[in-house]
């Protein structure tokens, strides 16, 4: 397992309040070979300063002098990235010791890998913000393609790019990022993942997520017509998954 090289990329943005405690989290479960690639996407606070003062040879910065969004930023670090396995990391959250180890082998059975989360504090499962009840995906239902997109496209599919990874033979598949793709990097994932019938769920939480009022995905439902194109942009998600 050890031979194997991983990189955690790492989107950033204003996010001085909690990125330090992030990445000592993610720097504790790397390997001496891995790498932790961090683009920042011009932030206005000290984030740079922050993460330069963390000396690690397996950190590098990449900082924009111009906004262009989370999922640009995300893609930008997944190009970067030179791991035989890519992991997606918030600039806010807190990994759980293990998680590395189960993107490994999770990896090996299938090339997209999602697993569950927590509530940082708590442990609580994330609750759906829909139904209130907990958020959870389920190993035996990885494959189950159809059922997972109807759920993707239903919004009640709990697939966060904080938890989830790819293998290094699929990113020049999954990149670029479709041009219409202005959210929901992590649904795109996904939405490859189960096109390709290629996507494994690890039951176990691998993320302590942390809750506050600059978290990039919504906490509560969103209006109706938001909801329509996020639909009609998932929709042609799909369509562009199936030709890749």
């Amino acid at each position: 397992m050890n031979e194997v090289r991983v990189s955690v990329c790492m989107a950033t943005y204003n996010g001085a309040a909690f990125v330090g405690e992030q990445i000592r989290s993610i720097l504790t479960e790397l390997e001496p070979q891995d790498e932790l690639v961090i683009v920042d996407d011009a932030s206005r606070d000290d984030t740079v300063d922050v993460i330069r003062r963390i000396a690690d040879p397996r950190i590098t910065l990449h900082p924009r002098a111009v906004n262009h969004g989370y999922v640009r930023t995300f893609e930008e670090a997944m190009r970067l990235a030179g791991g035989d396995i890519v992991m997606l990391a918030d600039q806010d959250d807190v990994w759980i010791p293990g998680r590395r180890a189960l993107f490994v082998r999770a990896l090996q059975e299938g090339a997209v890998a999602a697993s569950n989360l927590v509530l940082l504090g708590s442990d609580a499962p994330l609750r759906s913000p829909i139904r209130r009840v907990p958020w959870r995906l389920s190993a035996r239902r990885s494959r189950q393609r159809l059922r997972n997109e109807l759920r993707i496209l239903a919004g009640v599919a709990p697939y966060f790019g904080c938890a989830m990874a790819v293998r290094r033979d699929v990113v020049d598949r999954v990149l670029p990022f479709p041009s219409f793709l202005t959210e929901s990097h992590d649904l795109w994932l996904a939405t490859f993942g189960n096109a390709q019938g290629l996507l494994v769920h690890i039951e176990q939480p691998t993320i302590r997520r942390r809750l506050h009022a600059d978290n990039t995905s919504p906490s509560r439902p969103r209006g109706l017509a938001a909801v329509l194109r996020a639909r009609w942009m998932l929709l042609r998600a799909w369509r562009e998954a199936l030709r890749r």
